[in-house]
């Protein structure tokens, strides 16, 4: 007898729309042995066959639906649909060749990440099932890629959630070098996979960066939280009479100046501090730029923390305004998933308020395409690009 989820009455409604997690308070019962980490069918109250799902009933996300279909969970599997996953990046960026291979449960492989970075990929699992399965998993991607190496940053807290523990270490070939370079929109960039941000770069903001080409030629551009210079230098690409990035990581702060020295730009200057201070001092001596970005990370990594998070984007918008010339461009993101599209937009219109300003919207804007949004799971979409010009 198979292993079963057995779905309270109606509980079924989200996954038939195509939602992938069955949370712990929508179960009735489990039937069968079933280890964390195992694969189950989920079925209706009914008793309606729903998918195979990973299953762990220490998580709020009790189960994780792998396929609709009842088909063998194997290596052929995971080559299947990575291999599918990567014909739609490869369609999506002909001339690239790092990006992100699988975004998870927008893949239909929950709780999977993979990066692209030229020839050696980044894993980063964050469900039990998939963490069990990773051998498979490496094996597909040798098949598929044969790449120098396969590297599991395994780091994030997320993990926890999932009873999992915090690790990196390589699972296929050697240990990467932090002088890994890649190419991405014309430029090269130095990563560091082992040590950097999430894996080593945010391939998410390659679209918006991109959209600046519209906005700064021969113009003075300020980008706060600018990392390793992802807005910087597309900014100096698209001829930018000045660049100044700010970060309060001076390792940030160094990678940026050796990845405009890498791309030989003599426009970009970075500046180690904290982007809240920096911004008020410009304010104070009413410092002025054609165009600010800000781009920060995530203020909230939970519902309850919105409020105060809200604070934070509203000060710190509200100061990048009033560094802005008149007529000017502010561009600003917001990477927290709780910070829907509704309640930036808010944000914003409220920080201008409070600034004595007033913003015109030029473009809306979302995560990269190797991102792309599962539209029955709003889960799947955090990243918000709002491109202003303000008056």
């Amino acid at each position: 007898m198979a292993a079963k989820v057995i779905l309270k009455k109606n509980e079924e409604k989200r996954l038939l729309a195509g939602h992938l997690w069955v949370f712990s308070n929508e179960i009735d019962q489990y039937s069968g042995d079933i280890n964390n980490g195992d694969i189950a069918e989920v079925v209706s109250s009914q008793n309606v066959f729903l998918g195979l799902g990973l299953v762990n009933k220490n998580s709020l996300i009790a189960a994780r639906i792998l396929t609709k279909e009842r088909e063998e969970i194997d290596a052929e599997f995971f080559k299947k649909r990575i291999t599918q996953a990567h014909n739609l990046r490869q369609e999506l960026y002909p001339t690239e060749r790092s990006y992100r291979i699988v975004y998870g449960e927008s893949d239909f492989l929950p709780g999977l990440v993979i990066d692209k970075y030229e020839n050696y990929l980044v894993i980063q699992v964050l469900s039990l099932g998939m963490e069990q399965r990773l051998e498979m998993i490496g094996q597909a991607l040798t098949d598929i890629f044969k790449p120098v190496g396969i590297y599991l940053r395994n780091d994030s807290e997320v993990r926890t959630l999932e009873g999992m523990e915090l690790y990196k270490k390589p699972l296929v070939g050697p240990e990467p070098s932090n002088h890994l370079v890649i190419e991405q929109n014309g430029l090269d960039f130095k990563v560091d996979i082992v040590n950097g941000q999430k894996t080593g770069f945010f391939f998410d903001q390659r679209d918006n960066r991109e959209a600046l080409k519209s906005y700064v030629s021969q113009k003075t551009v300020l980008d706060c939280f600018c990392y390793g210079g992802g807005f910087s230098l597309s900014a100096a690409k698209y001829e930018s009479v000045k660049v100044i990035g700010v970060d309060a990581s001076k390792d940030a702060v160094k990678e940026a100046q050796e990845n405009a020295d890498l791309n030989e730009f003599k426009n970009c200057e970075f500046v180690a501090a904290d982007v809240f201070e920096y911004l008020t001092e410009a304010v104070l001596k009413n410092t002025l730029f054609d165009v600010v970005n800000v781009d920060p990370p995530s203020f909230t990594k939970s519902k309850k923390n919105l409020p105060q998070a809200i604070k934070g984007y509203r000060k710190l918008n509200g100061l990048a305004m009033q560094t802005v010339k008149k007529g000017g461009i502010l561009i600003s993101s917001s990477c927290s998933h709780y910070m829907d599209e509704y309640t930036f937009i808010n944000m914003l219109k409220d920080s201008a308020l409070r600034s004595k300003r007033t913003l015109r919207l030029l473009e809306f804007r979302g995560q990269a395409k190797d991102h792309p949004v599962l539209l029955a799971m709003p889960e799947t979409q955090y990243l918000k690009c709002a491109i202003m010009q303000v008056t």
